[in-house]
C-alpha cells in the first residue's frame, strides 16, 4: 500500500481560498448594506434653455437618405418661444416658424427634452405639425449648434446647423 504525503501547499490553499471568498462575501454583504449616497446630479439648466432658444434662429442644412451629399438644402426655424410645462417632466411647447423649400409656417409644437447632463436633446416621435406631416427627430443642442436626425413620413435624414440669437432692426 502506497502512503500519500500532502504538501504544506495541498493543505493550506484549500484554507486560504476558503478564507478568501468569505472575506470577500462578508465585505460585499456589507457593501450591499450601506445606505444609498445621495445623487450629485445636478437638474437641467431649463431657464437657461429657455432663454437661449427664445428669439433664436436655428439657420442649417439637412440631408434626405438616398441623394448625394453635394446639394445640401438650407432650412431654418425661427423660434418665437420656448417653455416647460408646468406638471410634465420632459414636455415643452416649441413656437416656431418652420421654412424649408415652400413652405413657411409658425406653429406651437409641443416637443420632448431629455437632458444629458446639461446637453438637451429635442425628441419628437410620431408628432403630427399642422400642414406639414407626421416627424420624429432627434436634435442635440451643444456650443451655439444643433446637429441630428429626422424624419417626415416615410423620408429621413441629417439636420444641423447654429443657433444664433435673431436680430431685431
Amino acid at each position: 500500500m502506497k502512503r500519500t504525503t500532502l504538501t504544506a501547499t495541498a493543505l493550506v490553499t484549500p484554507v486560504i481560498l476558503t478564507w478568501a471568498f468569505f472575506a470577500w462575501s462578508s465585505s460585499y454583504a456589507t457593501m450591499a448594506q450601506e445606505p444609498a449616497k445621495p445623487s450629485t446630479k445636478t437638474a437641467p439648466p431649463i431657464a437657461e434653455f429657455e432663454e437661449y432658444l427664445t428669439g433664436a434662429v436655428l439657420t442649417g442644412v439637412f440631408t434626405v437618405d438616398g441623394q448625394n451629399l453635394d446639394k445640401l438644402e438650407p432650412e431654418s426655424y425661427e423660434i418665437k418661444s420656448a417653455k416647460k410645462l408646468e406638471g410634465y417632466d420632459s414636455v415643452w411647447e416649441i413656437t416656431t416658424r418652420i421654412k424649408y423649400g415652400k413652405n413657411d409656417i409658425e406653429v406651437p409644437v409641443e416637443i420632448n427634452v431629455e437632458w444629458i447632463g446639461k446637453t438637451p436633446v429635442m425628441v419628437m416621435d410620431s408628432a403630427p405639425i399642422p400642414g406639414l406631416g407626421t416627424f420624429s427627430a432627434r436634435v442635440v443642442f451643444h456650443d451655439k449648434k444643433y446637429a441630428g436626425t429626422w424624419k417626415h413620413d416615410d423620408k429621413g435624414g441629417h439636420l444641423f446647423g447654429r443657433v444664433e440669437k435673431k436680430v431685431v432692426n
